[in-house]
């Protein structure tokens, strides 16, 4: 499957005219949590030649790369320069895609200096919002009441497991689910329950609708209650925008030379 990835971003390249910076994988596979039948969910960062820039059009060119699904690949892509935009806003996909442990693709120096570059630009008051509208958003639609969508208690808790991450000061959330659960939870019932759904994913099992877990879910409403009406507080007020256009012009300089 790899080397499928590979060939089709090959194929961007050449049918786009751009160069591929990076790829990676993206939702659960990186998560640490997919099923036997999952996407992957493939995110690429790209350039285009210099000229494609100087335009007084630049404003209404397209600056993202799509690509149907097809045999389980879901390949969606960024302009440097719309990604640096957000980078600069801490998008948390973005740095989650930074941060993932399977990586199809890495050419140049500039996703190494962005790298360098998170936690400048790192707000845990952007990342806990948006932890905290994905983790409420699926609360309500699937979690709730006494029969649930099992499955999609990783997609709660992932969320809630991250906010308490930056509660605590740690940095930048880390990509992989484990990490998360091993850090925040020496031993208990709660990380028992959980280390059980992850091997029942990781086995293959169909974790559709069913009763819901008791421990599981009293945590998860438990901690919504807890951040409701929360206000969090951001220590990155100052943000450099100047250092992004250095590393923008720097990856044209050394991409198209």
């Amino acid at each position: 499957m790899k080397e499928e990835i590979i060939t089709r971003l090959n194929n961007v390249e050449n049918e786009e005219c751009v160069k591929i910076l990076y790829a990676c994988e993206s939702g659960s596979r990186a998560w640490g949590f997919p099923s036997t039948n999952s996407d992957f969910d493939v995110r690429f960062l790209y350039l285009h030649p210099k000229n494609w820039y100087l335009s007084i059009d630049l404003e209404q060119k397209r600056d993202v790369i799509e690509r149907p699904i097809n045999d389980q690949i879901d390949l969606s892509g960024w302009d440097l320069r719309k990604a640096l935009r957000l980078f600069r806003k801490s998008n948390p996909p973005l740095i989650e895609w930074l941060g993932s442990p399977i990586v199809y693709w890495e050419k140049y120096s500039t996703v190494t200096q962005m790298s360098q570059l998170v936690e400048t630009y790192y707000s845990p008051k952007t990342c806990m919002y948006h932890y905290l509208h994905m983790a409420r958003g699926n609360y309500r639609e699937y979690l709730r009441g006494e029969q649930v969508w099992i499955k999609k208690y990783f997609y709660v808790l992932r969320p809630i497991l991250a906010i308490n991450w930056l509660e605590r000061g740690w940095g930048v959330v880390p990509t992989e689910f484990r990490v998360m659960v091993n850090q925040l939870f020496n031993s208990g019932e709660l990380k028992q329950e959980i280390e059980k759904l992850i091997k029942s994913k990781e086995q293959g099992e169909e974790l559709d609708y069913g009763p819901r877990i008791p421990v599981i879910s009293n945590f998860i409403d438990r901690e919504i209650e807890r951040f409701e009406g929360k206000q969090f507080t951001d220590d990155t007020d100052q943000r450099s925008t100047d250092q992004l256009n250095g590393l923008f012009i720097s990856a044209l300089d050394e991409v198209w030379s």
